[in-house]
């Protein structure tokens, strides 16, 4: 973990319990005197605190300096995708957040069964730990929309992951694309993409719809 979140982070003294407390003493085992990193995941500051007190439910720490410090990705990108089941979602979410991802708006396609409902607050406790862990100094923005057209008036320079035999992601630049979800997209979603808009992976496999969008990820970011 390369920092610790803590929403007050930036006050000159912040007092540790709970979880955060059992991480400081148990986990990782700091003592008096040393030296952690601390985000608020707002203002793109780390800060660093020195452990000046532990006893066996609280952690003191003194604020020593901060410093401006943005960890993301180079390049911007924004996935539309169209909703799937939400265990799936959560799975690749870390790595997708490890990634660099800047933001994911889930839609509900056509073939979205309507009775997945992304828990955001769980998605967003799933993205905090991802982003202690891989340091991004933001954590990737979230949202939904109820349909494809409603999202491409949003996003209207959208490119759509689809099957395509000489128009390859690899070749292409976007910062938006649609990811579908299982069964593919509608015809009459297809149909909202002009045709040098619709691009394909360079292979003949079918990926699943989370594996597809780790590989738009790694392919943009990476």
């Amino acid at each position: 973990m390369l920092y610790l979140y803590n929403q007050e982070a930036g006050k000159p003294q912040l007092t540790l319990t709970g979880d955060d407390h059992r991480y400081i003493f148990k986990v990782r085992r700091h003592k008096v005197e040393e030296l952690l990193h601390l985000r608020n995941l707002k203002d793109g500051l780390l800060y660093t605190y020195r452990v000046s007190h532990i006893d066996k439910r609280t952690v003191i720490l003194d604020l020593k300096e901060s410093q401006e410090l943005e960890v993301k990705a180079k390049q911007s990108l924004h996935i539309g995708w169209c909703v799937i089941d939400t265990k799936n979602i959560e799975k690749v979410l870390p790595s997708l957040n490890e990634m660099g991802i800047e933001k994911i708006t889930f839609i509900y396609c056509q073939r979205s069964q309507k009775s997945f409902k992304p828990d955001f607050k769980r998605l967003e406790k799933i993205l905090l730990n991802a982003s202690q862990q891989s340091g991004r100094s933001k954590m990737m923005q979230l949202d939904i929309a109820e349909n494809l057209e409603g999202f491409l008036k949003e996003n209207p320079e959208s490119k759509m992951l689809n099957f395509s035999k000489n128009n390859f992601i690899s070749k292409n630049h976007f910062d938006t694309i649609v990811i579908g979800c299982e069964g593919g997209f509608h015809e009459d979603e297809v149909a909202l993409f002009s045709s040098e808009n619709i691009v394909g992976f360079d292979t003949p496999l079918v990926l699943k719809s989370e594996s597809a969008v780790c590989a738009v990820g790694s392919l943009k970011l990476l």
